[in-house]
């Protein structure tokens, strides 16, 4: 189709970009990428900054001193925990409902002592149906007896009418019959009451099962029912019933349950002298004696049991208190100026420096490096010859690359 003469022209070259035009916008580009660059640059430095600031969590522990008692050898340290040999959760033998309960924690009871009472309507009417058919029993036996006497005074008299030739064989024979069966039925009733009788202990058992009463002397420690709750000897699903009334602990055989690194168990025999100190009293030195050692081993823990006695129990010791216990050796002469009294910490916090022994003190949150001399291992411990005294605050567990000065955190 032809143009129009005056239709206009289009100069496709006119979009062409120059080359000076392309190589300014060039700057942009550069801007963003410095910008970026710079951004990142102080983002990382805002990370560097705050991970060169933060302070390390630590755990610590303080110093103290280690007593010889009577001069004996400190020769292992433990810590364990006061266990009772008596502890029972006390729980009745039947299903049924609680009724009353005359304890608290923190009470003492003594053997025998009504703890609790359950619903007993039930045993109390099955109690009451066996009462009355023994005496059922008792009467029937009562009214037999009497039939029994007059069938002996027949039965006598038609023998003597049978001698007499008056009366028959089979009459005779009769009167006999009568007789031995009232003695027969007699003999029934006398075991039906005897069956009563068995099954009134039964009834009554019954009904002494819906009391809970204590089996020795000691302190309630836990309170696990209250009126109106169910309680079963046997576990139900749901958690709707319970199956304990109390826990009752006697006091009287608390004892200490350590475990012994096996290496270390050589160190100890059964009557060996021990001191204990509880975490809550740690100036109390309680004087102790091994009880026994369990002759078994944790495979998991590579530890043996061991049993501590008491050889005075005091009423500031409490089941499952933590506690520490040091097994002495045997009684030797203290030399003249020897103190009695040794450092102990935890090898835990010693670290090697250059083949030199160090520590790391903690003082207003900050880290103190101090050298230290060593001894003898005891266990766990290690003996502190020079370098820390007793009341200083070390670290026992942190990051390795702790230095002197440097803030920390205590983990409460």
């Amino acid at each position: 189709m032809a143009m129009p003469a005056n239709a206009p022209v289009h100069d496709l070259g006119s979009l062409r970009i120059d080359d000076h035009h392309r190589s300014s916008s060039g700057w942009g580009k550069r801007l963003a990428i410095f910008f970026g660059l710079l951004v990142i640059l102080g983002g990382l430095s805002g990370a560097v900054f705050t991970f060169w600031n933060s302070k390390p969590v630590v755990e610590v522990a303080v110093v103290q001193k280690s007593t010889n008692n009577g001069g004996r050898e400190a020769l292992l340290n433990a810590s364990g925990y006061v266990t009772p040999r008596r502890r029972a959760t006390i729980a009745a033998k039947i299903t049924g409902r609680v009724t009353g309960v005359f304890f608290d924690e923190g009470t003492h009871v003594s053997e025998g002592q009504l703890l609790s009472t359950l619903d007993d309507s039930d045993a109390r009417k099955a109690l009451d149906s066996a009462k009355a058919d023994y005496a059922a029993s008792k009467a029937a036996i009562a009214d037999l007896e009497v039939q029994l006497k007059n069938a002996r005074i027949q039965f006598h008299r038609a023998e003597q009418l049978q001698n007499a030739g008056v009366q028959t064989q089979e009459q005779l024979d009769n009167a006999r019959t009568a007789s031995d069966s009232l003695q027969a039925k007699i003999a029934l009733a006398q075991s039906q009451v005897i069956s009563s009788e068995a099954r009134i202990q039964q009834a009554q058992q019954a009904v002494d099962n819906c009391t809970i009463r204590s089996p020795y002397s000691g302190i309630v420690v836990s309170k696990d029912a209250q009126v109106g709750e169910m309680v079963s000897p046997n576990s139900a699903g749901g958690g709707i019933t319970r199956t304990g009334i109390a826990t009752i602990v006697d006091m009287n055989s608390n004892e200490i349950e350590v475990d012994v690194n096996e290496s270390y168990i050589s160190r100890v025999q059964p009557g060996q002298p021990v001191t204990a100190i509880l975490d809550a009293y740690p100036d109390w030195e309680i004087p102790s004696r091994v009880r026994t050692i369990i002759p078994s081993a944790d495979r998991q823990k590579a530890t043996v049991k061991v049993r501590v006695s008491f050889l005075k129990l005091d009423p500031r010791i409490l089941p499952d208190m933590g506690i520490k216990v040091t097994f002495l050796g045997a009684e030797e002469k203290r030399q003249a100026g020897a103190d009695a009294a040794v450092i102990l910490i935890p090898q835990s916090a010693v670290h090697d420096e250059n083949g030199r022994k160090i520590v790391f003190l903690v003082k207003d949150d900050k880290t103190e490096r101090r050298a230290v001399t060593l001894g003898g291992n005891r266990g766990s411990d290690t003996q502190v010859i020079a370098g820390v005294t007793a009341g200083d605050t070390l670290v026992v567990k942190g990051p390795g690359n702790l230095r002197d000065g440097q803030s920390v955190e205590v983990k409460k």
